[in-house]
C-alpha cells in the first residue's frame, strides 16, 4: 500500500507561512494533481512529501506510517522535477541505472530494471546516447526513467514538461498517463497548466495562497466549481464572467437591466458561463458587437461586446465562422450551464 496521509500540514519560513493547515487523502495507486497560480504553495507541498523540505507543522503518512522524521532517500518515493538533472558525460542507461549502482544493487540486477524501464518508455534505441544527442521530450523521459528503476512506492513529478514545447508536452502527458496505467503506483503530479490537470488527474486539489480551494474529480470541478476561482481555473477557453443584479426571479446585466437569465437568486452578484453555453440566435435576449473573430479551424472563438457595457465575453462556435468585426447579434445563456456566485464569490446552489 502506498496511499499518502497529510495532516493539518503547514509550513512557515521564519515569520512567513506559505502552507495553512492542509489535510488530505491521496489513495494507493491514484494519481492526484496540485494545481494552482504561481506561489500557491503545491510544490512546497510535494517537497514536504518528499523530504525535501521539513514540516513546520502537522503530520504526513506514507503508507500508513509516520514520515516527518525519516529521511527522503529512506521514504520510498522517487521525484522527476522540472530540470532533467541527466550527468553529460554519460549514456542514457548509466543514467537511468546510476542510483541503483550507488544503492549497490548486482549488476546484472541494475541491468534488467533499466532494460525494463527503456521498454516501458521507448528508449531501448537510445541506451547508448549522450544526453546531448536527445530531443527535449527523450531526455525527460530519462529522467522518468531514471525514477522507474528505483521501483518506488510513490512518483512524485514538480512540474516535469514545463520546459518542452507545445507538442512535446501533448506526446509527454500521453506517456505519464500510460506510465500510470501499466505500473500502477501511486502518483503526485504538480502542475500551473489546467490542461495537464483536466487530462492527467484521477482527482485535482486546487491550490491558493496555501490554501486547498477543491479537491475532486476533474468533471466535478470543471462542472461544479465551489466558488469563482476554480471556476476561472479550469476550462480552456476561460470562464466568462458578467456581473449582474437579481430582481423578482430573473438576473439581469448590471450595466443596463437587460434580463438575460431567468433564476431566483436574491444574492447573486455575478454569474460565470463557458463560451461552449452562449449561443448567438436571433431571437437572443441580450444584443451584442462583434469585436473579434478567431478562427481555430474545427471551431471558432467570437469575442462579444454587450450592447451598452463595458464587457468583453467569448462565445465557442462550431466550425468557421461568418461573423465579420462590427456586426450586431443577439445571445442567449444556457440557463443549465450558468454558475452563479455571491459578494464573496462562492457558488449559489
Amino acid at each position: 500500500m502506498a496511499s499518502i496521509e497529510l495532516e493539518n500540514i503547514s509550513k512557515s519560513f521564519g515569520k512567513i507561512s506559505v502552507v495553512h493547515g492542509v489535510t488530505l487523502s491521496v489513495a494507493d495507486k491514484e494519481l492526484l494533481v496540485f494545481v494552482g497560480p504561481s506561489g500557491c504553495g503545491k510544490s512546497t507541498l510535494l517537497r514536504m512529501i518528499a523530504g525535501l523540505e521539513e514540516i513546520s507543522h502537522g503530520t504526513l503518512r506514507i503508507g500508513g506510517k509516520p514520515m516527518n522524521n525519516v529521511p527522503a532517500a529512506d521514504r520510498g518515493i522517487a521525484m522527476v522535477f522540472q530540470s532533467y538533472a541527466l550527468y553529460p558525460h554519460m549514456s542514457v542507461a548509466e543514467n537511468m541505472g546510476f542510483a541503483l549502482k550507488m544503492m549497490g544493487v548486482p549488476k546484472a540486477e541494475a541491468e534488467a530494471k533499466v532494460a525494463r524501464a527503456a521498454g516501458i518508455l521507448q528508449l531501448e534505441h537510445l541506451l547508448d546516447r549522450k544526453p546531448r544527442q536527445l530531443s527535449g521530450g527523450q531526455r525527460q523521459r530519462v529522467a522518468i526513467g531514471r525514477a522507474i528503476t528505483r521501483s518506488p512506492d510513490v512518483f512524485l513529478f514538480d512540474e516535469p514538461l514545463s520546459n518542452l514545447d507545445a507538442d512535446l508536452r501533448a506526446q509527454m502527458r500521453v506517456e505519464i498517463a500510460r506510465l500510470h496505467t501499466e505500473l500502477q503506483t501511486t502518483m503526485v503530479y504538480v502542475t500551473h497548466d489546467q490542461v495537464e490537470a483536466m487530462t492527467l488527474a484521477d482527482r485535482i486539489v486546487i491550490l491558493r495562497d496555501g490554501r486547498i480551494e477543491q479537491v475532486g474529480s476533474p468533471m466535478d470541478l470543471y462542472q461544479n466549481p465551489a466558488n469563482r476561482f476554480v471556476a476561472g481555473f479550469l476550462g480552456q477557453p476561460k470562464m466568462n464572467f458578467i456581473p449582474v443584479t437579481s430582481e423578482e426571479g430573473t438576473l439581469r446585466l448590471a450595466a443596463t437591466g437587460v434580463a438575460i437569465l431567468d433564476r431566483n437568486a436574491p444574492n447573486a452578484v455575478e454569474i460565470g458561463v463557458r463560451p461552449n453555453a452562449i449561443r448567438i440566435t436571433e431571437n437572443g435576449r441580450a444584443a451584442a458587437k462583434i469585436i473579434l473573430v478567431e478562427q481555430l479551424g474545427g471551431s471558432s472563438l467570437a469575442h462579444l461586446q454587450p450592447e451598452g457595457t463595458d464587457l468583453m465575453i467569448t462565445v465557442e462556435l462550431p466550425g468557421a465562422s461568418s461573423y465579420a468585426p462590427g456586426t450586431f447579434v443577439r445571445f442567449d445563456i444556457d440557463p443549465e450551464q450558468a454558475h452563479i456566485f455571491d459578494a464573496q464569490g462562492l457558488t449559489l446552489r
